[in-house]
């Protein structure tokens, strides 16, 4: 039994790391669009019995990709693959894992579903919004973390400096702590009352930030209000410098321009979702690879030894 790796058009400059980090050449495929943009997907060689690792993070345009790794997945079922894991670095949909209020889809599970039964038997992720969409898998399901990477970063970034490590919102408080023991640092937490989507308003900032670098840690960074909006409490309270260290950079709509425009002095993404050209040219915004981190855990799927000591 082989293992190959394949790429759709989401972030196929990661596939290629990986693959390169793991000295295997990339399989050979054709997806295309045909003239009214329905998913056209021919795998080039034979992978009938071998183990595939499929590579396609769901981000804009989400449904496109989201179609290309379904029609992907059964393009390999069809040709006999043995095993075929589904590595969906960043996971769209995850923000749709419960019931807002009435009349309101669990997306998540739906498309949890549609991978499943596209014919996915495994599926490797980073940093899922929610835990609980590991549930929501009927097939075994790793998610990883991108906390080695960026507290990596973060401990060259801010070696003999006294930092703070700032959860933006509630709900973001396990992780926090998580980065905050890695980084012997307190933590402090921004008390923020959202009024609509992609609207938020700082309310009052828990814990001690004055005299110290604040490192704000998420999962997700999208339209950046909440980021720009903590950053500038912060500062207002004294803070040295605001920093922000997140999984994956969505970046939609104004989120350069408010990160650009911030008085954070920078943010470090990971490249679970290809940089745009935009993001590559912001002097504020610095991306950190994942593809080792990737590797090593589908070099360890492949060879059905421990994923979860990749984090001990």
């Amino acid at each position: 039994m082989g293992m190959k790796i394949l790429t759709g058009n989401s972030n196929p400059e990661l596939a290629e790391e990986i693959a390169a980090y793991l000295n295997i050449p990339l399989a050979k495929a054709n997806i295309k669009r045909f003239s009214d943009q329905e998913v056209f997907v021919e795998i080039l060689e034979n992978v009938r019995g071998e183990d595939v690792f499929l590579v396609q993070p769901t981000n804009f345009p989400c449904n496109d990709h989201m179609m290309e790794l379904l029609v992907s997945i059964d393009a390999l079922r069809r040709a006999s693959a043995r095993r075929i894991t589904a590595v969906i670095p960043y996971f769209g949909y995850a923000r749709q894992d419960r019931k807002p209020g009435p009349r309101t889809p669990i997306s998540a599970k739906l498309v949890a579903n549609l991978i499943t039964t596209a014919g996915a038997d495994r599926v490797l992720t980073i940093d899922l919004h929610a835990g609980q969409i590991q549930g929501f898998f009927d097939i075994p399901t790793d998610n990883l973390y991108a906390m080695p990477v960026l507290v990596r970063d973060m401990k060259e970034k801010y070696k003999g400096r006294k930092t703070t490590i700032v959860s933006p919102d509630v709900g973001g408080v396990v992780r926090a702590r998580a980065y905050a023991k890695r980084m012997d640092s307190p933590i402090a937490i921004i008390d923020k009352r959202r009024e609509a989507a992609g609207v938020s308003e700082v309310m009052h900032i828990v814990g001690e930030v004055a005299g110290t670098d604040c490192v704000l840690v998420d999962d997700i960074v999208d339209s950046a209000g909440t980021l720009c909006n903590a950053a500038k409490a912060l500062l207002a309270k004294g803070a040295t410098s605001v920093s922000a260290y997140v999984a994956h950079g969505v970046l939609s709509g104004p989120a350069l321009d408010r990160i650009s425009a911030s008085g954070m002095d920078e943010i470090i993404i990971t490249d679970s979702i290809r940089p745009t050209e935009g993001v590559r040219a912001c002097a504020k915004i610095r991306v950190a690879t994942v593809a080792p981190l990737l590797a090593e855990a589908m070099n360890r799927i492949a060879h059905e030894t421990s994923v979860s000591s990749l984090f001990d």
